[in-house]
């Protein structure tokens, strides 16, 4: 069988890899070794920008509302137990000035991973995609052309013939191994046991804490659905001392707990020094293993990366870009993957036990969530000497930023206006004239002071919701000045 794409792994990465490729008209097929979901929640609590990149594709209407109280996922305390005496707070970065700008249209998503990935799996089917569970690829091979799979279910071995493959196969990722794709960062850090459990804890949750390092016993956490999770040392435990360590944790005894499912998690960091290879991309933790952290730069990463790549992969398939643009997913990604490296290690998440902290200036979060710069031949005027990350009202719709939030009317933000095609954001005939000739869909604003722009001037925005170009005042020749830009953006070359 022939596809456009071919998605190996259905994790939150893969899954979404899928779901965006069939929203942009793109023929792809995900195969998966697994029958479903893993048993294990794993991430919990995904950003607002991920909110926003569900939001585009139609899906964050349909999401369960949160029941967790505010501040959930984010403050964690030292504590004796749950219901026990609590100590000191223990913070992701030192606590931030209250600031009054609003920077996204979306809220976080407190949805544990086994519930997000089925969601985003029938909307992926709805859209077009092809999902086969319980489907192992045994071997592939590129060639100038395309991508050669073989892959097997519940019959014999057939193959799968692809322009592209995406391997979002998880940490070991056997196709970024047989690419001889190397890694770089921390490395192996520590490997802990855990145990899923359910019990009727939501008492505990009303002052806003979500995570607890109760002393002489563990970590524990809550996913907000009355199931929580404590994870302990390494070795093993039978049932009756797990029931203990579940006690010792809460504090008392006499609550009906019932025991989910165990685990054994190995703790790493590292990131490849490749995205790419051919026809063939790496995504989510095929490409960085990032420990889970406060700044949640595991899952939300992975999903980031493939909206980057799905409408680039769209682009040079519909002969709308050269496929010089597909070069620009590592340049854009791969930084802001080891920008986030260094950042877990540069604050006290609990990870620096392995290791000395990194010494590097704390970025904050709203910054890592919405204000990451990318560099690349896809974007016009970000050059070396800005930083790697600002919030968003200090770049101002800075050329490779994220294209600022703002309300134009109720309930439609700016952040509405991306996601399908190029944009021209600006309020003058002549630019409209301008986006006309060059093809790129016109979009008028009143609001342009936060793009950074006068009332004459106006922004290129990609696709993925990122500026490619903006023009800060009206040129000579406003058409001529588009055309430019907009070949060089969108071919990837400069």
């Amino acid at each position: 069988m022939k596809t456009s794409v071919l998605v190996v792994g259905s994790g939150v990465a893969g899954t979404s890899a899928a779901l965006f490729l069939a929203w942009h008209g793109v023929p792809v097929t995900l195969v998966e070794k697994h029958p479903g979901s893993s048993p294990h929640p794993r991430a919990v609590g995904f950003t607002a920008r991920t909110g926003e990149l569900l939001r585009a594709v139609g899906l964050e209407g349909e999401l369960p509302p949160s029941r967790v109280t505010k501040g959930f996922g984010i403050r964690r305390v030292r504590c004796a137990s749950l219901v026990g005496e609590r100590f000191e707070e223990t913070f992701w970065s030192p606590p931030a000035e209250v600031s009054d700008v609003e920077y996204s249209p979306s809220k976080g998503v407190a949805l544990a991973q086994d519930r997000m990935e089925p969601m985003l799996r029938d909307k992926a089917r709805e859209l077009g995609a092809d999902i086969r569970m319980s489907t192992r690829m045994l071997e592939f091979s590129q060639d100038d052309d395309g991508v050669t799979a073989i892959v097997q279910g519940d019959g014999e071995p057939y193959e799968i013939r692809a322009d592209y493959l995406i391997a979002a196969d998880g940490h070991r990722s056997p196709v970024r191994e047989a690419l001889g794709i190397t890694r770089s960062g921390r490395g192996y850090m520590h490997t802990s046991r855990s145990v899923l459990f359910r019990a009727p804890l939501e008492e505990y949750l009303k002052d806003g804490v979500g995570q607890f390092v109760v002393d002489g016993v563990g970590f524990l956490t809550t996913y907000g659905d009355g199931r929580w999770v404590l994870m302990l040392e390494d070795r093993e435990y039978d049932e009756p001392e797990l029931r203990q360590k579940i006690f010792q944790a809460i504090g008392r005894d006499d609550l009906e707990v019932e025991i989910i499912t165990t685990g054994r998690w190995t703790i790493t960091a590292a990131v490849a020094d490749e995205f790419s290879r051919g026809r063939i991309f790496l995504a989510g933790d095929s490409a960085h293993t990032l420990p889970p952290s406060r700044g949640g730069f595991g899952a939300n990463v992975g999903i980031e990366d493939v909206y980057n790549l799905a409408w680039k992969l769209a682009a040079v398939l519909n002969g709308e870009s050269r496929p010089s643009l597909l070069d620009t997913y590592d340049a854009e990604r791969r930084p802001v993957a080891l920008l986030c490296h260094q950042q877990i290690f540069a604050r006290n998440d609990g990870h620096n036990r392995d290791g000395e902290p990194e010494d590097a200036p704390l970025i904050d979060n709203n910054a890592m969530h919405y204000g990451v710069l990318y560099r690349s031949d896809a974007v016009l005027g970000a050059g070396p000497e800005l930083p790697p990350a600002q919030v968003p009202e200090l770049w101002n719709g800075q050329p490779g930023t994220r294209a600022p939030h703002v309300w134009i009317e109720p309930g439609r933000s700016t952040v509405d206006l991306f996601g399908r095609g190029w944009v021209l954001v600006a309020d003058h005939p002549q630019w409209e004239e301008a986006a006309a000739r060059a093809g790129v869909r016109y979009e008028r604003i009143e609001q342009l002071d936060v793009f950074g722009l006068s009332e004459k001037g106006a922004s290129l925005v990609r696709p993925d919701g990122h500026v490619a170009w903006r023009s800060v005042d009206l040129p000579d020749d406003p058409a001529a000045a588009l055309e430019a830009a907009f070949s060089s953006a969108s071919a990837g070359t400069r």
